[in-house]
């Protein structure tokens, strides 16, 4: 589907080993599609289980319904984003996620505290306090992801991620198989290397790259001939066919 394009910001992010990759945080509008999307998903969930359990209702009582209207508005966004990557469905549909603000995976205290002050950002359904917060802040964040120090970004694959790598002159590395599954974030870090390393010194881009190289080799028997950040650029290149 087409999605709503506005005028976002980007945030650089460093790791430890000193390589910086960029994360897209997400506007206002996109989020409020996501935001519709989940709470259409919710009262649709919701009137499927009133129907299902009607006469189960009817005869427990109304405490029942209520505790299923507590569990569905209060953790229905924190299953999803613990548990499926930081995506709840209507997020996963427009290719955003929620991240911490270092790039890394939301944790589930971070998850239950951003959506647990989302009553404060939509006060009597009104949602002025998250428009005014989200719209007037560098990354886009409503109170609850201040608290929680978190972002909503856009994926890889979302199609607004507008700096993508220039593979032409990786071309003359060998195309290397990562040896174990990597998660996004190590990928947009590989990435990153990969976009930086023509305005290093090759000493020290062996010299950045030596660490996380070598515990990627040590479970790879083959490539054993390149220096470690060949080994890295040989990973990006086969990496960069899936954000191309």
């Amino acid at each position: 589907m087409a999605l709503p394009k506005e005028k976002d910001t980007t945030l650089s992010v460093q790791t430890p080993e000193g390589i910086e990759f960029i994360l897209y945080p997400a506007g206002p509008l996109i989020r409020a599609c996501s935001y519709l999307i989940d709470l259409t998903i919710q009262l649709t969930f919701i009137l499927t289980i009133a129907l299902a359990l009607n006469f189960l209702i009817a005869v427990v009582g109304t405490w029942l319904w209520m505790l299923i209207l507590f569990g569905v508005n209060w953790f229905y966004h924190v299953f999803f984003e613990v548990f499926f990557k930081g995506q709840s469905l209507g997020k996963k549909i427009l290719g955003l996620r929620v991240v911490r603000s270092n790039g890394s995976s939301v944790n589930p205290g971070a998850s239950f505290l951003r959506n647990l002050l989302r009553f404060a950002d939509t006060f009597q359904f009104l949602y002025i306090i998250a428009l005014i917060c989200i719209s007037a802040s560098k990354g886009f964040r409503r109170l609850g992801d201040w608290a929680a120090d978190t972002l909503v970004v856009y994926t890889a694959n979302s199609g607004y991620s507008s700096k993508r790598l220039d593979t032409s002159w990786l071309s003359k590395y060998e195309v290397i198989t990562p040896p174990q599954s990597l998660s996004h974030e190590e990928k947009q870090t590989l990435l990153m290397f990969a976009r930086r390393y023509p305005l290093m010194s090759k000493a020290r881009a062996d010299e950045i790259a030596k660490n996380y190289a070598q515990i990627l080799r040590s479970g790879d028997p083959t490539n054993k001939n390149c220096s470690d950040s060949e080994y890295l650029l040989g990973i990006a290149r086969k990496l960069s066919g899936e954000y191309a």
